[in-house]
Formats: C-alpha cells, sequence, structure tokens
C-alpha cells in the first residue's frame, strides 16, 4: 500500500520493488522541466516516482548526477530485419538508449511477403535471399513476440513489397485495379494481425510509377483501424512543395494520420527552401494530423542510384556486392582509380549503397528545431560502412545539439526523442516517465553524452549511456554492452 504524504514525497513503508532508481534528474519525455527524483520498476511498469526513501528493491542505482528519460523512441528505422538477429542486429540502437523502433518505413518491409529470389532494390536494405519468408504479417509477429528482441517493434506494411508481390515483379507501371484491389486487401490483412499502418517509398522506382489514386485506393484499407499513413515521399528536391501537397491529399482523400519520413531539402539549388516547407506543413496541420522525423546529419543513405548522381554531390559507397573493397571508399575517387566517370564507376558496383553529402546544416537544423518534429535515426544495419546515423543519432541530438549548439534545450531534445514519437505514432504507455507507464527507461550522463560514430569510422558506440532498460528489464550496460535479453516485443497503435 502506497500512502501520499506531503506535495513530492510519498510515503512508501510497504512498497517492494524489482528496480528503485534513486537520486536522477528525471525528464520525463513530455517537455516539461526537469527535477530530482527516484523511480520504482515493478515487473514491466513504473509502479512509483518521488521521494522513495522507504521502498526497497531487488536492485538499486544510484544515479546521482546521472540523467533519466523514457527508453528513446527511434521514429524511422530500416530495422526490420535487425530486431530478429539479437544483439548483431541491435546493439546499434540499445548503445544510444532505444528502447523501440519504427520500421517498415519508405515503402519497404520484410512483410508480408515470400520471395524465391531478392527483390529488387531498395528492398534489398532489408531482406537478402533467405529472408523473405514471411508471407503475412502474422507469420512476423510471430516472430518478433515468439523470439523476442531487444528493442519493442512498431511495424508498418511497406508498399514497394506490397508491389512486387502483386505485380509478379512488374513494377515500373501504374497497378492495374485488381493489383491495388489485392495490395488494399493485403494491408487490411496486416493491420488485423499487427501492423500499424502503411508506408510508401514514390521515390524509388518500384514505387515511382504509382499514382496518387493508386496510393490513395490503398492507404484507404487503413479508416477502419486508425492507421497511420508513412511516405518518403515523391520528390525532396525540386518539387517538394508539390510533394508535400501530394502527400497531404492522399492523407485526406483516405482520412488517416499522415506520416513524412525524413524530411529534407535535398540538392544545392535547394538549400534553405525549409523556409517555405515548414509554414507550408504547418497550415496542413491545423486541418490534418500530420508530423515528420528528421535525422541530425545533412547527409542521407539508401541504395546506390548511377541514374541520380551529381558531380557536386559527394557519395561514399556503404557497400557493393561486386566490389566489397570499396566500402567506406569516396565514389569519386573510385572513379579516379579506373579512370572512369562516377556513373560508369558506380554501374560497375552495383548492387550497392551510397552516402550522399545532399543536404544544408541550416535547414538540418531549422527542421530539428522545429516544434513539429520527431527523430529518427534512418540507419541501415545491414550496410558494411553504414551512415554514422545507425549509431549516433540520439546521442548526437542531445550532446552536439543541445547541450553544444543550444538548438533547443535537453527537456526538449527528449521529448522530440520519445514522447512526441508516442503520441504522434499512437505508442501506448511509452515514452514519457509516470505510473503505470511501460519501463522504457535510458540512464545517461547530460554533460557527456555524444555521438562517436563517424563518416570515416561509423560503427562505434555513443559515449556517455549508462544503462537501458525495455519493459523493466536491461538491455545494454556500460563497459559491458548487450546483456543478452530480449524484453523486446510487438507494439501497436493505440494498444499498450
Amino acid at each position: 500500500m502506497i500512502a501520499v504524504g506531503t506535495p513530492g514525497r510519498i510515503t512508501t513503508m510497504a512498497l517492494r520493488c524489482d528496480l528503485i532508481i534513486r537520486d536522477a534528474t528525471l525528464f520525463d519525455g513530455t517537455g516539461g522541466p526537469r527535477r530530482v527524483g527516484d523511480l520504482g520498476v515493478k515487473g514491466e511498469r513504473i509502479v512509483a516516482m518521488g521521494d522513495l526513501g522507504g521502498a526497497s528493491a531487488d536492485r538499486e542505482v544510484i544515479a546521482t548526477g546521472k540523467a533519466l528519460a523514457p527508453g528513446f523512441i527511434d521514429a524511422h528505422t530500416h530495422d526490420d530485419r535487425a530486431v530478429l538477429m539479437g544483439e548483431e542486429g541491435t546493439l546499434c540502437k540499445t548503445s544510444q538508449g532505444v528502447t523501440t523502433v519504427v520500421c517498415g518505413c519508405c515503402g519497404v518491409s520484410l512483410a508480408p511477403a515470400r520471395f524465391k529470389t531478392a527483390p529488387p532494390p531498395p528492398l534489398d536494405l532489408v531482406g537478402a535471399e533467405g529472408w523473405w519468408k514471411f508471407g503475412d504479417f502474422g507469420d512476423y509477429a510471430h516472430a518478433i513476440n515468439s523470439k523476442g528482441s531487444e528493442v519493442n517493434v512498431y511495424a508498418l506494411a511497406g508498399n514497394q513489397t506490397l508491389r512486387v508481390e502483386a505485380m509478379g515483379g512488374d513494377v515500373y507501371r501504374p497497378a492495374t485495379d485488381k493489383e491495388i484491389h489485392h495490395m488494399h486487401q493485403r494491408v487490411k490483412q496486416s493491420m488485423a494481425e499487427g501492423a500499424s499502418g502503411f508506408s510508401t517509398g514514390l521515390y524509388y522506382k518500384p514505387n515511382m510509377h504509382a499514382t496518387t489514386d493508386e496510393i490513395v485506393a490503398i492507404t484507404e484499407a487503413l479508416k477502419p483501424f486508425d492507421g497511420l499513413y508513412s511516405t518518403h515521399m515523391r520528390d525532396e528536391s525540386n518539387t517538394i512543395l508539390a510533394s508535400i501537397e501530394e502527400t497531404l491529399e492522399i492523407g485526406k482523400r483516405a482520412g488517416v494520420q499522415v506520416q513524412i519520413s525524413h524530411h529534407k531539402c535535398s540538392l544545392p539549388e535547394n538549400y534553405g527552401r525549409s523556409i517555405q516547407t515548414l509554414p507550408l506543413l504547418e497550415a496542413y496541420a491545423r486541418t490534418q494530423q500530420l508530423a515528420y522525423d528528421v535525422y541530425p546529419y545533412p547527409a542521407g543513405s539508401t541504395v546506390l542510384m548511377p541514374d541520380r548522381l551529381r558531380e557536386d554531390v559527394k557519395v561514399i559507397i556503404t557497400w557493393s556486392v561486386p566490389h566489397p573493397e570499396m566500402a567506406g571508399r569516396y565514389l569519386h575517387e573510385i572513379a579516379r582509380g579506373w579512370n572512369t566517370d562516377i556513373k560508369a564507376a558506380a554501374e560497375q558496383l552495383l548492387p550497392a549503397g551510397q552516402i550522399s553529402f545532399q543536404m544544408d546544416e541550416d535547414d538540418v537544423q531549422r527542421i530539428m528545431a522545429h516544434p513539429m518534429s520527431m527523430i529518427g535515426s534512418d540507419g541501415i544495419p545491414h550496410d558494411a560502412h553504414p551512415h554514422p546515423r545507425l549509431w549516433g543519432t540520439f546521442p548526437r541530438v542531445l550532446g552536439h545539439y543541445a547541450r553544444g549548439l543550444g538548438l533547443f534545450s535537453m527537456e526538449t531534445a527528449i521529448f522530440k526523442m520519445t514522447g512526441r514519437c508516442a503520441e504522434a505514432y499512437g505508442i501506448v504507455d511509452r515514452g514519457t516517465l509516470r505510473e503505470g507507464a511501460y519501463a522504457d527507461l535510458v540512464l545517461f550522463d547530460p554533460a557527456t553524452v555524444i555521438d562517436a560514430a563517424t563518416f570515416e569510422n561509423p560503427k562505434v558506440p555513443s559515449i556517455g549511456i549508462e544503462e537501458v532498460w525495455a519493459n523493466g528489464v536491461a538491455t545494454f550496460k556500460a563497459g559491458k554492452g548487450a546483456t543478452g535479453e530480449r524484453p523486446g516485443r510487438l507494439v501497436t497503435r493505440h494498444k499498450g
């Protein structure tokens, strides 16, 4: 029994916890001011907060001078396969304080599809041959829940995956009415089996021939489930405003919430255009449910596309099947060594991946600082030489942008990585520190937390993350790494 005494002090004579974290600086994930206090966990839930001096626990952590926040929610990932691979796939996340990942983004999802051979790029970002075995979304959900994972998984069904299945691989054209109906039904089925929404990657070749009407017809399958529509828009460069308008038209016609992936203004001629895009998004948000994520770097990463390369945008190769030795090398240096141009060199490297330095830092900061933003890594865990965002996104926001540059307060930074994400995605009882919430927690040193991964050396764990818990179970400890525990499970929209 817990008796409440004077405000801010809890008398807990009879309270016994599994874990008490004492004297921590608490950031509750709402954006509200930090405060010093204790937090008690029993099972997978937070059971008490405040002064727990009279309570006891099986384990107590003295956190004087350290910060305790909700576990970070990675708002945009390609972790569909990684979450089933144990420490090999998820240490990049737990080591930076992540306890929940959103996967199936950009129209690329490992389910629902069963392919005998690897599908076309960019689907190879998440699945090599042998991994396309989840014919229904329920099969994927069962794999997560039966095996467990170091992180919780919030998953979307991807339209590029559905197109390859429904159209027999003939995806470089608009879908027929019969094919659209098939995809609509597959989205319905996926939602019933644990998906939380539907995503598109209209920028990519397997999806770019889909018309607005085609996407609306499929997205309408979400409405009975209050599902989410997430999109890598058709264009993030010259026609970005038209792409935003198409995106919100799809959401309005289908009657669903919209999530814009990794908002950016791409290519040098579009630097500074966030002063146009952000007011447009604000205007739409007055009448529609809308959110967007952003990663804290001026470089992106995806599959290598020779026809979209430019001499004024530097590229690093992240992987190559015929030339794996070129991972980590700049494309222009490879081309020089081969005595050819960058497009011809890229053709020789295919299939391959790339990092492209295509954004302006001022836009990145303006987009990140905006109240509508939330943080997603967009990391690609299976790259041989990944973008450093895979290992460093969340500590970078805390250490570089909040503490270092003062772009926003630490409270705001944490809100963008926790409560804001939970609110936008409809993730229940996560993203905030409060009694009754799941004990997804990260303990870190606010004075030292910072990313250590670089473009030259990207697989380096961040500094200052002390310990991480998912559903009340420790998944990462500084100096020891992954704990070997897999308490994570599938989480779905509007359900605990």
